[in-house]
């Protein structure tokens, strides 16, 4: 399985992306020559990881038939000083409300999809210290 993607050129740093027929603009700060219209690719990386552990934990914990109502996953990404900058450093917040919300569970499901089954959490593992906690609120 393989997947491919455009991404063209709109003018000055502003490219259009197209995946899975859906069209998504990313564009540069305006300090480099960007007119801020598009989120910046390094952090569609981010979006990338919380997507993927997130439908991953969903699909776990409605396996054992804990449902949350509400469930939200922040991502920090740390960038080095150094060109080229990438995150060495990857922070995940996994955030639940709801009643009968087992720690167990909670962790069992995140703990799969980080080590088994989050195929962005791997790839990102090679260049980065990904860590994450869990709040129930």
């Amino acid at each position: 399985m393989s997947n491919k993607i455009n991404v063209t050129w709109s003018g000055e740093m502003a490219f259009e992306a197209e995946v899975n027929d859906f069209k998504i603009k990313i564009d540069a700060d305006e300090q480099v020559g960007g007119k801020n219209t598009g989120p910046r690719p390094k952090a569609l990386t981010l979006v990338s990881l919380g997507g993927c552990t997130g439908m991953d934990v969903i699909s776990i914990l409605a396996k054992m038939r804990v449902v949350p109502d509400y469930f939200n996953v922040q991502v920090t990404g740390q960038l080095t000083t150094e060109h080229p900058k990438y995150y060495d450093k990857i922070h995940i917040v996994y955030t639940f409300r709801g009643n009968d919300l087992p720690m167990d569970k909670l962790e069992k499901a995140i703990s799969l999809s980080q080590e088994r089954y989050c195929g962005v959490s791997e790839m990102l593992r090679k260049a980065a210290a990904i860590t994450h906690e869990i709040i129930v609120e």
